[in-house]
């Protein structure tokens, strides 16, 4: 008679990572700020699942994600956490909560969450808090998140400095190590798997660009002249791309000193390369101009420590995949499969031997918004029967659980991968 050895999340995502069979699918929500479940759907699986009546915390107010504490993660399951930055994307840190009213809902806040509400009734958000200066956010009235104030200052081409690009890339403070040494004990201490978000290696990411967390934001900050400057101003690009590299790679090395191998997984960059049916960019232009510093960050973690590195884009990427892995990315997501040429089949036959899908688990714009709970069960289960074998598979949604999604849908698709784990 043998006796089956029960292993830890922990071990669950590190065999997953390393493709290689684990006893279940490993399961992430919330671990990311591209994983998580939006504040209004956190406080629904709070009471559908009968757990103490408390406001949710939003620790990402940019997209208005809750935080999914220690007991609705055990009631959904989930085999990840995360460790954030301490400063949001606004630039205030997720501390000091205070009351806030979100469209009907009581949730909490950062003390630094300060807003007013325009004469459309939108509300504008500040970056820093500081209401003295233009807001960087603005919620549309009856909106669920908020988008970036483009505060673009005339670009005069003569005096164009890259260091005005690169206000907010700055030396790792000692109160951050503080911060993330802490976080990475408590994370660790759960058993559960560790994912990490330490910030400054987006290159590009087209959230930051328009510097949400900067008061008086120089350089190039309007979105379309960016995407412009990556064809017109590559020296400029290149340039900004180096030292935000040299910085990130410093910061890195700190961080590491700290947390060392409590974390198994790093998000590096968020910039999207794909949309809906086509590409941002060209394949030259993604090796040419993005693969350089992504290989340099890339190549120092993986020779320096235990992590493997995750990269987010949205999007058809399918033709992107190959440069990804050549650049030493490990984990892809949010795997979009609805998007052109992203069959999960063929992904998981030409790459999943060699990179980690995580998400791609259901998708969030037609099934699980607005399908029965009978169609999200079978597209999961349909889901992890092509991802999962052979390990290489961490169960998410593609991208966020967004505002409005019916929370017997959510409860559809935890079940069903449940029913499907129950299956090894």
């Amino acid at each position: 008679m043998t006796t089956a050895i029960d292993i830890t999340s922990r071990e669950r995502l590190a065999n997953t990572l390393n493709h290689k069979q684990p006893d279940r699918v490993p399961i992430d929500f919330g671990g990311t700020a591209v994983t998580g479940v939006h504040a209004s759907c956190v406080a629904a699986l709070r009471d559908y699942y009968g757990l103490e009546k408390r406001p949710v915390k939003i620790h990402e107010p940019f997209q208005m994600l809750g935080l999914l504490e220690n007991d609705l993660l055990e009631a959904m399951g989930v085999d990840v956490v995360g460790i954030f930055a301490r400063g949001t994307m606004f630039g205030f840190p997720a501390e000091r909560w205070k009351s806030w009213e979100f469209n009907g809902l009581d949730v909490l806040v950062p003390g630094d969450f300060n807003v007013t509400t325009d004469d459309r009734g939108d509300t504008l958000i500040y970056p820093g808090g500081d209401t003295s200066v233009p807001p960087s956010g603005r919620m549309p009235k009856g909106g669920y998140f908020f988008d970036c104030i483009v505060r673009q200052d005339p670009i005069d081409e003569e005096k164009l400095n890259p260091e005005d690009n690169l206000e907010e890339y700055v030396p790792v403070s000692q109160e951050e190590l503080d911060h993330f040494a802490r976080a990475a004990t408590q994370a660790a201490a759960t058993g559960r798997g560790v994912i990490a978000s330490f910030g400054g290696t987006a290159f590009g990411d087209i959230a930051l660009v328009p510097g949400p967390s900067v008061k008086h934001p120089r350089g190039i900050r309007d979105v379309a002249e960016w995407y412009v400057s990556t064809r017109s101003r590559q020296d400029y690009i290149h340039r900004i791309f180096e030292r935000q590299c040299e910085i990130g790679i410093q910061n890195l090395e700190r961080i590491h000193a700290v947390v060392g191998d409590k974390v198994q997984a790093v998000f590096i960059c968020g910039t999207d390369f794909g949309t809906q049916t086509s590409a941002f960019c060209s394949v030259r232009t993604l090796q040419e101009l993005y693969a350089p510093y992504y290989r340099r960050v890339n190549d120092w973690i993986h020779a320096h420590t235990p992590w493997k590195t995750f990269k987010h884009s949205c999007g058809s990427v399918i033709k992107f995949i190959p440069t990804f892995i050549d650049a030493g990315f490990d984990i892809l997501n949010p795997v979009q499969c609805s998007a052109a040429g992203m069959d999960p089949e063929q992904l998981k036959a030409n790459f999943g031997d060699r990179i980690v899908f995580w998400g791609g688990g259901v998708d969030t714009q037609h099934v699980l918004p607005f399908g029965t709970p009978a169609e999200v069960r079978e597209q999961v289960l349909r889901r992890c029967a092509i991802f999962a074998p052979g390990g290489g598979f961490v169960f998410n949604t593609i991208h966020n659980v967004q505002a409005g999604t019916p929370v017997e849908n959510i409860v559809a698709m935890l079940d069903a991968v449940r029913e499907f784990n129950g299956r090894k």
